[in-house]
Order: structure tokens, then C-alpha cells, then sequence
């Protein structure tokens, strides 16, 4: 398969907010008890953190982490993850039947981004609550002292304030499913109302508006547009999510969702820039992607309701989820102008790129290695570049272009890196790259997935499916060929 490629600096879309390789950690399943946070492991330090888990969140680079939740934070009082732990209640938690000991809340959630080298997105609980607990939170976390919620961390232990600077207003509020939902209207005011106090109480926060659950939902559109005329001005972001799945088994379509996946990005832009246009304000509203992944391997799977972290949504990804997510985060930074944060949901056990034993160890699961890839690789700006490739038809779609890329460009470390994903099973891509306006930059590492079945796993006795470096591709004058093998991943970094 022939394909051509063309990348150039004036192809630039925007550049990278390193928060779009970001996480989300929710108080479900094994994602905190057994995963982040596990006491009595071999590797916990002296704060319950299990190091390992640490050190692989390392490795991944994750730049910020969403938490409470999700659905878990829209029936939680975060004051009961304060203080003394031995006088925490255990509390039930509807979203996911399961009892919550609050053994781990606010502040130890803060000490444990500090030691993984990240930074804290808030979500605040706009379904059974209301802005002045939400204000209360941001006094809490981040006034210095001399009021009564600052005084009462600084009287847990924690003298100076955590600073948490990007915070949640609710989360899916348009879901028959959570705890408190609203029409748009109600949503909107609240949501409005609650960011005020919040910045109010610190001016230097900036807060994300609840979009639609996802694409598919019967309000998608109009909830987007009559929430943001609501709040628009005292909001910063407004959140998608998606999720996508593979139930048929249909891989081309599988692999296609990242066209659906465009078209859902476009359509929110739209939406944020009608309102704009409506109010003429000069203010654009970005998007927050806090939600995304492959999601639904273990649906289904039965627990005993109200015990406590249950094993929940533990999928074990497939070479071919990999290939997704790698698409998925190629679509994400298409759009790097206005995409500013994102959040693969989740960090570890819970629809996540990392999986660990209760007690024993953790590996990698396929989807770790793109993420990996992108997160470490991926400054700079986002560079879209012009592709000539054969296309497909399938189910689902017409008009699949073969092969996905996009580039990044670092210049401050005069790094030039191209990821692709070869979506056909059978053939292999010549792929001839022009590089218009390059000069010194030559190959230094050719990394790739390939070679795998498309339900291969990896898994605590062996794990298989990871990235391998492969020999140079040639660069001649502005001519860069680059093979890449069929059903793969791709990444080829060029230094100056």
C-alpha cells in the first residue's frame, strides 16, 4: 500500500496543553483500595501508596488526574474523607453499590498526586449538593488560613493549601443514572451559580462545564447549548465523553469510531462558538475530553452489593483496543487548538492501562503503550498532516482512510515525531513522507507494536504485546520513507 504524507509547519492545529494526556481516578471498584492506595502491600510506603503503581503512573507521565468521580461524586460529602481517619463514617455509595469506608479522601488523594508527580482535577458533587459546599471545598483545599475551612485543614495536618487550580462542576448531570440529575436549565443555573462562589473564593481556579454523557445521548446538542448560554461566562472548559466497544467483533468498524469520534469533537465546537457568537463575547470556550476509552470487556460481571471495592469494570485490553486508543489520541490532537484537557478513564484496574493484584503485582495492559508514547513524546505543537492513502468501506462507515497519523513538533528540544496506525489487517504502508521545511532533523528511533493477533493480551504471567524499535527509516532531502507493517502502531522520532 502506497501512501503519501506531507508535514510542514504551517500545518500546525494548536499547541499541546500537556493536560490532554491526563487521568481520572474514581471511588469505584479497585481504582483507590488496591490500586493507588493499599497498605498492607509489599511495596506501600509509609502513606498506603502502593510505589509500584506509582512508579508505572510515572512511566505513563500523567500530567493531571481527575477525582472523586464520576458518578461517585455526585452523591458524596467530601467531608467525610477529612480528618481523623478512625472517625470517618462508612457511607453507602449508590452510584455503584458498593460501601465506601473513606479511609482515603481529599487529602491523602493530594499527597498521593505529589508523590506520583501530578496535579489534582477536582470534581465537586452538583446532584445531591449544592455551590456552597463546592465553595466550601475550594476554601478548604486552597486558602492559605484565617477562615474556618482553612483553619480546619490546616488543623488536619496540612498547614499549607494544596492550590488546586482546574475543578469539575458535577459530572453526566444529564444522566437518568446520576444521583441528582437535571434538565439543562436547572443544570446550567446551578452550575453558573456554583462557579461563581467557587471563584469567588479563589480567582485563580478555572472550572468545566458538564456536556452531554456522550454523543448518544437525547439531549446531546441542546443540553450543550442551553447549559453554556446559562453559565458561558463564568465557566472555562465544557466536558465530552465517550466510550467505545466492540461487541460484533467487527474490527473495521471498530477501528473507523474515530471518524465518529471527529464528527462528535466538531459538533461540540460548533455548539461553544454559536453561544459565542450569540452573546458576541470575545471569550472562547474550550473543550475537556474527561472522559475516553475502549470500555466493554467486563460489563456485567456480578459483585455483592455493599461490600467494599469489589473487583468493577476490570476490562483486559486487546492488541486491537491498543490500535483504537492510539487513534483516539491521534483525533484528540487534531483538534489541539481547543482541546486542552483530557482524561483516559481510568488510571489503574477500573477500564485502565494499568492492572494489579490485590497483595501482588501489576503489569501493563496493551493500551499502556500508546498512551506512554504520546504522553512522553507528544510537545510541542500538533502538526495535521496531508495524507494521500487508500480508504475503506465497511459497516458502519465508507471512506476510512488506511492509515491515521499525526505529528508533534517540539521545538524548544528540536524533536520532530510522527505517530501513525495502520488499520489494515493484510497490508503493509510505504509511507512516503515530505518534509517540507525540516532541515536537520534526522531519525534517532523507530518504535512499533506489530505483529499481533488482534485479541492478544497481556497479563500477570506473561505479557506479549509491547513496542519494539526497528531499524532507521532513510531520509533523503526532504524524503523520509517510512515502512510500517499491517495492524500496527507507530512512532518515528527525528532530533535536529
Amino acid at each position: 500500500m502506497k501512501v503519501k504524507m506531507t508535514v510542514a509547519r504551517e500545518l500546525k492545529t494548536g499547541d499541546i496543553d500537556r493536560r490532554i494526556y491526563g487521568s481520572f481516578i474514581e471511588h469505584l471498584g479497585r481504582a483507590v483500595y488496591g490500586g493507588i492506595f493499599e497498605p498492607t502491600h509489599p511495596t506501600a510506603d509509609s502513606d498506603g501508596f502502593r510505589t509500584d503503581v506509582i512508579k508505572l503512573v510515572n512511566e505513563l507521565n500523567v500530567p493531571i488526574v481527575r477525582y472523586p468521580g464520576g458518578n461517585f461524586v455526585s452523591g458524596y460529602n467530601w467531608e467525610d474523607g477529612v480528618g481523623p481517619v478512625e472517625k470517618r463514617p462508612k457511607k453507602l455509595d449508590l452510584a455503584w453499590g458498593t460501601t465506601e469506608p473513606n479511609t482515603f479522601g481529599t487529602n491523602e488523594f493530594m499527597k498521593w498526586c505529589r508523590k506520583a508527580g501530578t496535579d489534582a482535577m477536582m470534581a465537586v458533587n452538583l446532584g445531591t449538593r449544592g455551590a456552597e459546599e463546592a465553595r466550601n471545598l475550594v476554601e478548604y483545599m486552597n486558602h492559605p488560613g484565617g477562615s474556618y475551612w482553612s483553619d480546619l485543614r490546616r488543623s488536619h495536618g496540612y498547614e499549607n493549601p494544596w492550590g488546586v487550580k482546574l475543578w469539575c462542576l458535577g459530572n453526566e448531570m444529564d444522566g437518568r443514572w446520576q444521583m441528582g440529575a437535571k434538565t439543562a436549565v436547572e443544570y446550567g443555573r446551578l452550575a453558573n451559580e456554583t462557579s461563581k462562589l467557587m471563584k469567588w473564593t479563589d480567582g485563580s481556579i478555572e472550572t468545566v462545564l458538564c456536556g452531554s454523557s456522550s454523543r448518544n445521548s437525547p439531549t446531546f446538542g441542546e443540553w450543550e447549548a442551553q447549559s453554556l448560554e446559562l453559565a458561558y461566562d463564568n465557566i472555562d472548559y465544557v466536558s465530552l465523553h465517550q466510550y467505545y466497544e466492540n461487541r460484533s467483533g467487527d474490527t473495521p468498524s471498530f477501528l473507523a469510531k474515530t471518524l465518529e469520534l471527529e464528527e462528535f469533537i466538531y459538533s461540540v465546537i460548533c455548539v461553544c462558538d454559536y453561544i459565542k457568537a450569540k452573546k458576541r463575547t470575545k471569550k472562547t470556550i474550550n473543550l475537556s475530553f474527561d472522559e475516553w476509552n475502549v470500555w466493554y470487556h467486563s460489563d456485567n460481571v456480578p459483585y455483592e452489593r455493599w461490600s467494599q471495592a469489589p473487583p468493577r469494570l476490570e476490562d483486559i485490553y486487546n492488541f486491537e483496543d491498543a490500535l483504537l486508543i492510539g487513534s483516539m489520541l491521534i483525533t484528540l490532537l487534531r483538534h489541539a487548538d481547543r482541546i486542552k484537557v483530557a482524561c483516559l478513564a481510568q488510571l489503574v484496574n477500573v477500564i485502565a492501562p494499568i492492572f494489579t493484584e490485590n497483595a501482588g503485582g501489576a503489569f501493563k495492559q496493551t493500551i499502556f503503550y500508546p498512551f506512554e508514547h504520546l504522553s512522553n513524546y507528544g510537545r510541542g505543537y500538533a502538526i495535521k498532516p496531508i495524507i494521500d492513502c487508500p480508504k475503506y468501506d465497511c459497516k458502519e462507515f465508507t471512506d476510512v482512510p488506511y492509515i491515521e497519523s499525526i505529528a508533534t513538533l517540539d521545538e524548544e528540544n528540536g524533536e520532530l515525531v510522527i505517530f501513525a496506525v495502520n488499520k489494515s489487517s493484510d497490508d503493509a504502508a510505504e509511507l512516503d513522507v515530505n518534509l517540507l521545511d525540516f532541515e536537520g532533523y534526522e531519525p534517532v528511533e523507530y518504535i512499533s507494536m506489530d505483529g499481533y493477533g488482534k485479541n492478544e493480551v497481556n497479563g500477570f504471567d506473561a505479557s506479549p504485546v509491547k513496542p519494539h524499535n526497528n531499524p532507521l527509516p532513510k531520509r533523503d532531502g526532504a524524503a523520509l520513507n517510512i515502512h510500517i507493517e499491517p495492524f500496527s502502531w507507530s512512532v518515528i522520532r527525528l532530533k535536529k
